[in-house]
């Protein structure tokens, strides 16, 4: 998230954006409608201060945006005792799965799918197929709490390429049906956003596009892959066939300026 948000500042000298740390997580605000105008991994390291609360839910204020908070259950249950009084309220839930990438990981698909990397020549073909998907999301499981415009996601998502997201492309009978991106870091492989057309679901095309990530996380030494997804969902049970399990769910807690 930090690094999406510098990725928005120097595309734009007089973006608005932050970045803070706060008890263990970071409160990071990019732009307006951005998805990464919130606050992960409050908890990981100790209740946070009224004071601190005070600062971050002011500087959202004066963005004109909600303090939004995503609280694991693994942190310190008076958080959301201190949340509550402070006005938030439970909006959602999401899963945190996580895989160990200590075993063999090689590239699976089923017949006429082929995953492969994707270039800077065809990158507004990828935001597209990413940006088409998310606006048909599957029905199954747990809906995501939230909608951001298109030109607002797709400004996200250029920002996490910015930020060093590898992107990949799922082709069906030769043609596209689904992207993604993978983003590594200090042995993590992150699982950063994924999407198959409407008209090629049910195909193996997400499966095919996880077994390409695992296989390229483990070659690029990482110790463990993560990925986020809506309880329920689709996309969990693909994961979760490919080995994951849940690490954490976490709350998404909002509080309105």
């Amino acid at each position: 998230m930090a690094e999406c948000v510098e990725a928005a500042r120097r595309g734009d000298a007089d973006a608005m954006g932050f970045v803070r740390c706060l008890a263990g997580g970071v409160a990071s605000f990019a732009g307006e409608g951005s998805p990464f105008n919130k606050v992960a991994g409050l908890g990981f390291d100790g209740v946070p201060s009224a004071g601190d609360l005070d600062e971050v839910e002011k500087a959202f204020a004066a963005r004109g945006a909600a303090a939004q908070i995503e609280l694991a259950h693994l942190g310190d249950p008076a958080i959301g005792v201190l949340l509550t009084g402070r006005g938030y309220r439970l909006e959602s839930f999401e899963n945190v799965l996580g895989l160990a990438l200590d075993g063999a990981h090689e590239r699976v698909a089923p017949p006429g799918i082929l995953v492969r990397s994707s270039g800077g020549e065809e990158f507004e073909r990828w935001l597209d197929v990413l940006a088409d998907g998310v606006a048909h999301p599957d029905s199954q499981g747990v809906p995501w709490h939230e909608e951001f415009p298109r030109e607002s996601y797709q400004r996200a998502v250029r920002q996490l390429a910015a930020a060093g997201v590898q992107r990949y492309v799922a082709l069906r009978d030769g043609v596209v049906a689904g992207a993604a991106g993978l983003r590594v870091s200090e042995g993590i492989a992150q699982f950063a956003g994924a999407a198959t057309l409407p008209a090629h679901r049910r195909r193996g095309v997400q499966s095919a596009l996880l077994s390409a990530r695992l296989a390229d996380a483990k070659a690029a030494g990482c110790d463990v892959a993560v990925i986020t997804t809506q309880p329920g969902s689709t996309s969990q049970q693909n994961a979760q066939r490919q080995g994951f399990d849940l690490l954490y769910t976490r709350a998404v807690l909002v509080k309105q300026p």
